[in-house]
């Protein structure tokens, strides 16, 4: 792996953006320098003026005025390989996550025959991974699914390695991933309060009561997956305010767009994208922390590759920083699901973290097309859209896999949950 200095007039620090220089070192963040900007300068000393033992040699990156963030963490996309790759396959959803300024993501349980709810479907997902890891220029995780009569599998999937579980309290869309009833939902989260397992619920506007109902009977760790509706907002908050172990997130679909931008008749989103005065209490439930991360909910009907830049210039009109952006898909989704934790933690930049980076141009003006994405099926409800920002190159474990556009080296790795049995065994916790 080659060693790096990489310097900015602006790279998110401690949630600010401020002048550094970072050096990787291998796969993981060496040190950062504050106050500087001028990797060459950082490169030439050779007496610990800056306050650190002189570097290693490393190949030096001025990217100057181009922002420097944390590679995002998204911990909603669906890869439909193997059973229906057609649709989407691990090779392309990576490419798009890469596009996007993702440098991991967390594959959901269905789509995919079979549905990761054993030890050894999960075993035949992780082979599907491994056979395009060569290919892929993110890392890669897993959700384990939860699903009426596998309660039994639960524990075992954790210590395989698996980051939580998903459930549904009404249809999945596949037969494979069926719903969990009202006492269904009970034995799952019993079962997960044994150890401490995280279970992400798509419940609908109609069932988030339902579901808080049993976190307050079960004490289970919950998270509601795809709120796309307003309606939550009061119960998630009053849910939070009791104590309760919630979580919940947002796409980043419904935070850009509203329902007079999509056309009558396209499928490219579901939940279904609402009016905009939907988007802006959505906006409020964000920055007051009701909800507490955005994610793609990348799906063959959807788009990693735009959402980060569409979001981020979105966010930029409404006066929102883009340290909340980058937090909120990144550092808030890793902590979600433990990937802030053990050796290379993701979604910050900071002395020993994972060399997972994303230069970012604030000020580039691109319009979308999508029959140029990179997902296998080129559809996206953010055909058209302009924005301002672009993401114009990607550090992944220290190998740069995106400049301009140009892909450079593919290595994505499988991640386990650190401190999964699996992990320990394997002896390279995530």
């Amino acid at each position: 792996m080659t060693d790096r200095l990489i310097g900015s007039e602006r790279v998110l620090v401690e949630g600010e953006l401020r002048p550094a220089v970072v050096r990787t070192e291998g796969d993981r963040i060496a040190q950062v320098w504050w106050g500087t900007s001028d990797p060459e300068s950082v490169a030439a000393q050779d007496d610990g003026m800056l306050g650190a033992p002189p570097p290693r040699q490393a190949a030096v990156w001025n990217v100057r005025d181009r922002v420097v963030l944390p590679g995002g963490v998204d911990t909603h996309v669906h890869v439909d390989e193997p059973g229906r790759t057609h649709r989407e396959g691990f090779t392309a959803a990576a490419r798009a996550a890469a596009y996007g300024g993702v440098t991991t993501i967390v594959d959901m349980p269905l789509s995919s025959i079979p549905p990761t709810t054993t030890v050894e479907a999960l075993r035949v997902k992780q082979a599907a991974a491994r056979a395009a890891s060569g290919r892929l220029p993110v890392d890669v995780a897993f959700w384990g699914g939860a699903v009426p009569g596998n309660a039994d599998d639960l524990e075992p999937l954790w210590d395989a390695g698996v980051l939580g579980f998903t459930a549904f309290l009404a249809g999945s869309g596949v037969p494979e991933l069926p719903p969990l009833d009202a006492d269904e939902l009970i034995v799952v989260m019993d079962r997960l309060v044994r150890f401490d397992g995280l279970l992400a619920v798509h419940a609908g506007t109609a069932a988030v009561r339902t579901l808080l109902d049993a976190v307050r009977e079960t004490g289970a760790r919950t998270h509601v997956l795809d709120v796309s509706s307003a309606e939550v907002l009061d119960l998630l908050a009053e849910a939070k305010a009791e104590g309760l172990p919630v979580t919940a997130e947002t796409c980043h679909h419904y935070l850009v767009l509203a329902a007079e931008d999509v056309p009558d008749g396209d499928a490219a989103c579901s939940p279904t994208i609402r009016d905009p005065g939907n988007r802006d209490a959505l906006w409020d439930g964000l920055r007051d922390g009701i909800l507490d991360c955005v994610v793609s909910d990348h799906s063959p009907s959807s788009v990693a590759g735009t959402g980060f830049a569409a979001l981020a210039d979105a966010a930029r009109r409404r006066g929102v920083s883009l340290a909340d952006v980058s937090r909120w898909t990144s550092a808030d989704t890793a902590a979600l699901v433990g990937l802030d934790r053990g050796d290379r933690p993701k979604g910050i930049i900071a002395e020993g973290a994972a060399a997972d980076l994303v230069i970012y141009d604030p000020d580039s003006v691109v319009t979308v097309d999508a029959a140029r994405l990179a997902h296998r099926n080129p559809v996206s409800a953010y055909d058209g859209l302009t924005a301002t920002g672009e993401v114009k190159d990607v550090v992944l474990g220290g190998e740069v896999v995106l400049h301009g556009f140009s892909e450079g080296g593919t290595h994505g790795r499988l991640l386990l949950r650190p401190g999964s049995a699996a992990a320990e065994q394997a002896g390279r916790p995530a």
